[in-house]
């Protein structure tokens, strides 16, 4: 649609829903200014404007209640002594983002000659969304038809058996039970009516599954609550997707960073980028640590690629950060259901898959995800109505769960633009700048073939790549001692003893196993990229009793006081001193 034609029929809704929001077209893209009265607000008019037949929305509306975002100054948050890479002056690529997806891009663009540099600002890879990920490998099924989303998640989710044995990474086919229950429809009031609509209602869910390469059936109660003995008895049919799978984002992202770096890339941790000027064929990538120059920059940035994609000066999409909670139960009530298990409830919410009752690869129970729209790209908060709100909706898929057993709860931020869909493309106003945005779930499940689709951006772009003999897609992971036999661990212990020194007793996780985190490829510098990379302080106690033992090691490893040992980096020291010095000064 022509851009004048766009403008007149964004300002008709605008003058019907939305007054005092201006909106300008430039090419397809829609750039919307003003102010509304709640954040809410702002959300529902960029949804409203992606609907149309705009490319992207480009939402610059404030919002009265919400303050200016925060944003911590930019700097280095770890002290040389720990960590003090040096940048170098130029690569062919420079990723911006260590997450799932950034990592997957720098393991396939290793397959070739080129000089790779990874930027990411934390102090770990995986600390974005992909942290707080439900680690499912879907299938395709929950999205809408014609999206990006839908088409790499239904292509991507065959390669993960092949992934997983390469990578030396946990992953489960567990299967999803869609289950359709007496509140499904509650405002049909026949019960040959109800019947009727679910009968339905199974065989669309399952003619979808069918079309994404799945092998659904529907499971009747009778077997269904043989499956699932736990079941609520509201229970009345469900449709079974055994191709759906789970894996540990944490594990794979860090095998994707390690397999990059074994094949010639490079990744920079704790290295922010706070400025970009697109001049000539060589782009200057400003950042804490210094600068470095690219023929091509891929932003896979996550909630902060807007941000990125700003710096270059190319506006071209919004961000609108969406937050999800989630409850973590001890694996000691891990076999308590046997699939993955999610509630079907019409009318759904356009934007969420609405969260399940979930496994893990290492047998725990989680509820959620919820999805709450926020203005606060760093809102990982998690409130008291959330956990009830939680509880109660997934207490009454399993009724008599003993919620006792809940031993965390945490939240991530996803990175959707208000097309709700992943936009994958080199940027129209800045040559050699690919933006890898809106990159929500299923992003975990389609990463492969978003890399894959990357290189192609590149290739078409005008980079030169040549394959390498030499690449080699396999990586074995560190020693897990917990999964050795008793041979195995009784020779290991020989060869050396700190394998025999058991930190975290909740994961039997081993001193050695710590300092093979602190020692590899991409180094564990802190107390939760050891948890990431161990499960030392993932078990009931939650690090209460190999927390300090932890902090131990990693200050003796890089020898530094105790004090300078951070939970998650700069700002989150977990001691301030010695007890009796701090008691004699009065603090």
């Amino acid at each position: 649609m022509e851009d004048a034609k766009l403008k007149r029929k964004i300002e008709k809704l605008l003058n019907k829903e939305f007054s005092g929001i201006e909106v300008s077209i430039d090419d397809g893209i829609a750039h919307l200014s003003g102010e509304l009265n709640s954040w809410n607000e702002v959300v529902e008019l960029g949804h409203k404007v992606g609907k149309l037949e705009v490319e992207e929305v480009v939402n610059l509306v404030t919002a009265k209640e919400v303050k200016a975002e925060r944003r911590e100054k930019p700097g280095l948050k770890l002290p040389k002594k720990i960590y003090d890479p040096t940048l170098p002056k130029s690569a062919d690529v420079v990723i911006i983002g260590g997450g799932v997806t950034g990592c997957f891009i720098a393991r396939e663009l290793s397959r070739y000659n080129l000089d790779i540099a990874l930027l990411e600002k934390e102090c770990d890879i995986g600390e974005g969304g992909t942290k707080s990920n439900s680690a499912q490998i879907h299938t395709g099924i929950g999205e809408h038809s014609g999206t990006l989303k839908k088409e790499l998640c239904a292509k991507s989710w065959p390669l993960y058996e092949k992934i997983s044995e390469e990578l030396d990474v946990p992953y489960k086919k567990d299967g999803l039970l869609v289950v359709l229950t007496k509140d499904t429809l509650p405002k049909v009031p026949s019960f040959i009516a109800n019947f009727v609509s679910r009968t339905i209602i199974a065989h669309v869910i399952k003619s979808k599954a069918k079309k994404v390469g799945d092998e659904p059936r529907i499971v009747k109660k009778e077997e269904l609550m043989e499956m699932e003995p736990n079941l609520t008895d509201r229970a009345l049919v469900a449709v079974l997707m055994p191709n759906y799978g789970i894996i540990c984002p944490h594990r794979l992202t860090e095998a994707l960073a390690e397999n990059a770096v074994q094949n010639g890339a490079s990744i920079f941790l704790d290295t922010e980028v706070i400025g970009i000027s697109p001049n000539g064929e060589m782009k200057k990538v400003i950042t804490t640590r210094g600068e470095i120059e690219a023929k091509f920059i891929v932003n896979a940035a996550g909630v902060y690629a807007d941000k990125i994609a700003e710096m270059a000066g190319a506006k071209e999409f919004t961000i609108h950060p969406r937050k999800g909670s989630t409850l973590l139960f001890d694996k000691g009530v891990g076999d308590y259901v046997n699939h993955q298990i999610s509630e079907m409830k019409l009318p759904q919410d356009p934007h969420t898959k609405g969260g399940a009752v979930l496994k893990t690869v290492d047998e725990n129970i989680n509820w959620g995800p919820t999805a709450i729209e926020t203005a606060d790209r760093e809102d990982t908060s998690v409130t008291a109505e959330e956990i009830q709100s939680i509880l109660k909706k997934y207490g009454s898929i399993i009724p008599n769960f003993s919620t006792n057993s809940l031993i965390a709860y945490f939240s991530g931020v996803r990175a959707p633009t208000y097309k709700e869909d992943f936009y994958i493309k080199p940027s129209k106003k800045v040559r050699g700048l690919i933006n890898v945005a809106g990159i929500q779930s299923p992003g975990l499940t389609a990463a492969p073939l978003i890399a894959k689709m990357v290189a192609d951006i590149l290739k078409n772009g005008g980079l030169e790549m040549v394959e390498k003999e030499s690449f080699n897609p396999i990586r074995k992971k560190s020693t897990v001692f917990e999964d050795l036999t008793l041979e195995e661990k009784e020779k290991l212990v020989g060869e050396n003893p700190l394998y025999g020194n058991v930190v975290c007793r909740c994961e039997h996780v081993t001193e050695g196993e710590i300092l093979d985190a602190i020692r590899s490829p991409i180094p564990a510098l802190n107390v939760d990229a050891i948890k990431r990379r161990t499960r030392a302080g993932m078990g009931r106690c939650q690090g209460g009793f190999c927390g300090p033992r932890v902090a131990e090691i990693l200050a003796r490893e890089f020898d530094i006081p105790l004090e300078k040992v951070t939970k998650d980096g700069g700002g989150s020291e977990l001691f301030v001193g010695k007890t009796k010095v701090s008691l004699m000064e009065g603090k």
